[in-house]
């Protein structure tokens, strides 16, 4: 059965490179991964989750 995780905290906290970090472990596993973004959030590019230390993914899910 699929779960759900959510993770808050405050600015600067991880909270992006965390997620990168849990997504890569996963599909290294072979599990898939959804990662969504706000529709209205761009400001790495349309569908781009990034962190501060420069790595990111880009995932175009519509819903």
């Amino acid at each position: 059965m699929a779960k759900l995780y959510f993770n808050d905290s405050t600015m600067n906290a991880g909270k992006s490179t965390t997620l990168l970090q849990s997504s890569f472990n996963y599909e290294e596993r072979g599990m898939r991964t959804m990662l969504f973004t706000a529709a209205l959030d761009d400001r790495f590019g349309t569908g781009k989750i990034a962190s501060r230390i420069g790595k990111d993914i880009i995932r175009r899910t519509k819903l």
